[in-house]
């Protein structure tokens, strides 16, 4: 074979991979096309058809807060004031079940990596463990325990470091999988335990990582915790769902939540993002 002839049958390859890779393309932006087109369509009919007819009203709730609340602006620092306890309740709730969320996602997702698992035949049950708690959404198990334990923020503290450990624990696996496991080893050859050969190992190398996914996962739990109180879990999602029922005459106190909300979620959305940004700074020196 010449050449020629190689170099020809290399780009008939390349050319028959291509086509083949954008019929795959094309199929599956297909099916994702008609998921999506027929599950409008049933919603809306679940919806009794209801979509279309209320999209023109769709700025009418946001104009009623406005107008209700460009009358009584002198009284937003007096909101502000009495619903900031509600936000620190929530901001509690979202630090402590990413705590408690955080830490048990660092055991079970060294107990389930590849290599560092103290039962590695027990691999594929703290996976499933991981994927089970991930797959529920906190309201479901929110509103399980508050029919259990009754309206406040213990069931969404448990609710939110439930979902907390499974999300947290398969980014936290798949860091672990990128530990050198030099240090493990050396640790194993003098007699260290496994949990020392994870703390002394491990928990050094991946703590950056470790610190940062946290973070980013308290930002959502801050939104979590307050779309909990909804249900009745408490915060300040609570006395938004009691503002918002009450109606026109009270909805300048929902524009106060409002701005308490999205005032707390930047100003820890730029905290978090500044120390994330230090910690990347730090490691790139070392």
């Amino acid at each position: 074979m010449t050449h020629t002839d190689a170099s020809f049958d290399t780009r008939a390859h390349y050319m028959a991979l291509m086509a083949r890779k954008r019929l795959y393309g094309g199929l599956v932006l297909t099916v994702f096309v008609a998921l999506m087109v027929s599950g409008f369509m049933l919603a809306d009919d679940r919806n009794a058809g209801g979509f279309w007819s209320g999209l023109p009203q769709i700025l009418d709730f946001p104009a009623s807060v406005i107008d209700d609340t460009l009358p009584k602006l002198d009284r937003l620092p007096g909101h502000v004031v009495r619903y900031f306890p509600a936000l620190l309740e929530t901001v509690n709730i979202a630090a402590v079940s990413t705590l408690i969320g955080a830490l048990l996602a660092m055991v079970i997702s060294l107990l389930s990596t590849r290599g560092l698992a103290r039962w590695p035949r027990l691999i594929p049950l703290f996976r499933r463990i991981m994927d089970i708690l991930r797959a529920v959404p906190e309201i479901v198990i929110a509103l399980v325990l508050i029919f259990v334990l009754g309206g406040g923020p213990v069931p969404a503290m448990i609710a939110i470091a439930f979902h907390t450990v499974g999300a947290l624990g398969k980014l936290f696996s798949e860091v672990n999988e990128n530990a050198d496991l030099k240090p493990v080893e050396g640790l194993q050859s003098v007699g260290a335990t496994w949990l020392q050969r994870m703390w002394l190992g491990v928990v050094p190398q991946v703590s950056p990582n470790y610190f940062s996914y946290a973070l980013l996962r308290f930002e959502i739990n801050i939104r979590a915790s307050a779309i909990l109180g909804f249900v009745g879990a408490g915060g300040i999602g609570y006395e938004l769902r009691n503002a918002m029922a009450w109606g026109q005459g009270r909805f300048d106190e929902a524009a106060a939540i409002f701005l308490l909300l999205f005032g707390s979620i930047v100003i820890f959305d730029q905290l978090s993002s500044h120390v994330r940004n230090a910690m990347i700074a730090k490691k790139g020196t070392h």
